[in-house]
């Protein structure tokens, strides 16, 4: 057979393998509601929103329309939504920012060990620039005790930034609890709900939340934009500079086509809300059920209920999870063994380790996350085919001891 034949039968046979995307952890797909309006506002309605004339006055109705929609997600009001190029600027806006703001009152800061790096990276760094802050531990589900934040508090405390859903392992943090801690003790409360936005109910005044991250990619909106909530009243310092965009909370002409797609994707995902949650519940409970009756030696990673809705993460034990990921995408699933943001790691995850796992355990997880577009005809296919998958790999391992 020449080189051009067996090009051929690659891809005939690649054309014929069922394509699942398991990665909307990562990121999701844009809507075409979405692009559909982000088309206007780059080829029709492209003016500047600080300009005085008809187009900046156009461009910037559509940016307050954008404001109102993403307020009414997370049950906040309007003049509280920053606009940011994305959820990692928005965690730094939040802890850098409300560092430097409340700089009189102390230097302190309250984390928990299982934060995205967004927030872990940004701690670290003001530690660096003499900030104290604790790390505190989770329980084997990736818990946090309301509990240790309570103890952990003292009168130099400025801040509390607790995630709402955990990135890898899908865990639901105790956020109103932990809010209702921080508040009461006159300590300002950050979370990172970039996953759980749009995917759960949150309501940033029943929560005790003062400070909340999203992010448009992981709800069906474009890349590249995100947000900021800010209580009113919370004062907070830039930290990107320039001009008096955002309410002087951060500088730089404001990003009119993905602030318009993220407030439609908004929109959307708060009309679609308790329908897709039920249907993912659905899709992830057949699929945590299937992989752990019909997989031996299988490890649950986060709580089993108290979890995002599409969440999937189990370590199948003595294979890499490299190597599953290698063998699921040759039979057309995407997946992931962690955080998108830390793929490229040899490292296993920073996560699975605080929650206790061993490291040996740890590098074999897979995590698995559904999206509206998904099928129970996906889950079907993904208990067709890795269960041969892990039988290979098992059977390739040194680990692995079949008598």
């Amino acid at each position: 057979m020449c080189a051009n034949e067996v090009r051929a039968s690659k891809m005939e046979r690649n054309e014929t393998v069922r394509k699942v995307y398991l990665d909307h952890a990562a990121t999701t797909p844009v809507r075409p509601e979405v692009v559909e309006i982000m088309s206007e506002y780059m080829l029709e309605v492209y003016g500047n929103p600080s300009s005085v004339h008809s187009f900046g006055r156009e461009a910037r109705k559509a940016v307050d329309k954008a404001r109102e929609q993403v307020a009414n997600l997370i049950g906040a009001g309007p003049e509280e939504i920053v606009f940011t190029g994305g959820g990692t600027e928005a965690d730094n806006l939040a802890i850098k920012g409300i560092v430097e703001a409340q700089a009189k009152k102390g230097n302190h800061i309250i984390t928990s060990a299982i934060e995205h790096h967004a927030v872990l990276h940004t701690c670290e760094y003001l530690e660096k620039h003499g900030c104290k802050v604790t790390y505190l531990p989770v329980d084997s589900d990736g818990l946090v005790d309301p509990g240790d934040v309570k103890k952990a508090i003292t009168p130099q405390t400025v801040l509390v930034t607790i995630m709402t859903g955990n990135n890898e392992v899908g865990t639901i943090q105790p956020v109103k609890e932990i809010g209702a801690i921080a508040r009461e003790r006159g300590v300002l409360f950050h979370t990172d709900a970039v996953q759980a936005t749009g995917q759960i109910p949150i309501d940033v005044r029943e929560m005790n939340i003062d400070l909340l991250s999203g992010s448009g990619h992981k709800m069906y909106g474009p890349k590249g934009i995100g947000i900021l909530y800010v209580r009113k009243g919370v004062k907070i310092s830039p930290v990107i500079h320039g001009g008096a965009h955002e309410r002087r909370r951060r500088a730089g002409t404001e990003n009119v086509p993905g602030i318009v797609g993220l407030g439609k994707a908004a929109e959307l995902s708060m009309a679609e809300l308790p329908e897709r949650q039920a249907n993912l519940v659905h899709l992830r409970d057949r699929l945590i059920d299937g992989i752990v009756e019909r997989i031996s030696e299988v490890k649950l990673n986060g709580h089993r209920t108290r979890r995002l809705p599409n969440n999937c993460n189990v370590s199948i034990k003595y294979i890499e999870g490299e190597s599953m990921l290698l063998n699921l995408d040759m039979v057309g699933i995407a997946a992931s063994s962690g955080s998108a943001c830390t793929s490229g790691s040899l490292e296993p995850s920073h996560v699975l380790l605080a929650m206790g796992v061993p490291h040996e355990i740890a590098h074999g997880s897979l995590r698995m996350t559904l999206g509206r577009q998904n099928t129970d005809e996906d889950v079907d296919y993904v208990m067709q085919v890795l269960p041969s998958i892990a039988k290979k790999l098992r059977e390739m391992s040194p680990l692995y001891s079949r008598g």
